[in-house]
């Protein structure tokens, strides 16, 4: 993370864990087979068990730099690596403002709502899926 934090042009903005809001959940499966009555709670092992854990404080911090950045008129792009829906009100102020607002969801689908606020979605970081090998492309 020193490396990626040390890299020009890069913003890296670190989140923390509540420790008060971390816990152990059933896993889907587990709330079904309950559910269904096909397990009693005398039959719940640790592989039953979720931890559930929430990154706090990230949300926040990077809408304050793309209002800062778009404000300021510092930047003509942004990419915004993420898929959080929680960005469209930055992600449209930016662009009210004048930026490109590019989102990198890793892959991952993206809320249409988003879509909807962003000027374009792509993919920088290629993963391979289907090889044995931790290469990257």
């Amino acid at each position: 993370m020193n490396n990626l934090k040390q890299r020009r042009k890069v913003e890296l903005r670190m989140g923390f864990f509540a420790d008060e809001e971390m816990n152990y959940v059933f896993s889907a499966e587990t709330v079904k087979k309950l559910c269904k009555k096909s397990i009693i709670i005398d039959d719940i092992q640790e592989s039953n068990l979720v931890l559930n854990m929430r990154q706090k404080g990230v949300d926040m911090k990077i809408g304050l730099d793309i209002a800062s950045l778009a404000y300021k008129k510092l930047v003509d792009q942004i990419v915004l690596i993420s898929g959080d829906s929680d960005f469209v009100p930055a992600a449209k102020l930016a662009r009210i403002e004048g930026m490109d607002f590019i989102v990198d969801s890793l892959g991952m689908k993206i809320n249409d709502n988003l879509t909807e606020h962003i000027d374009g979605l792509r993919t920088y970081y290629k993963v391979n899926i289907n090889s044995d090998s931790d290469d990257e492309e």
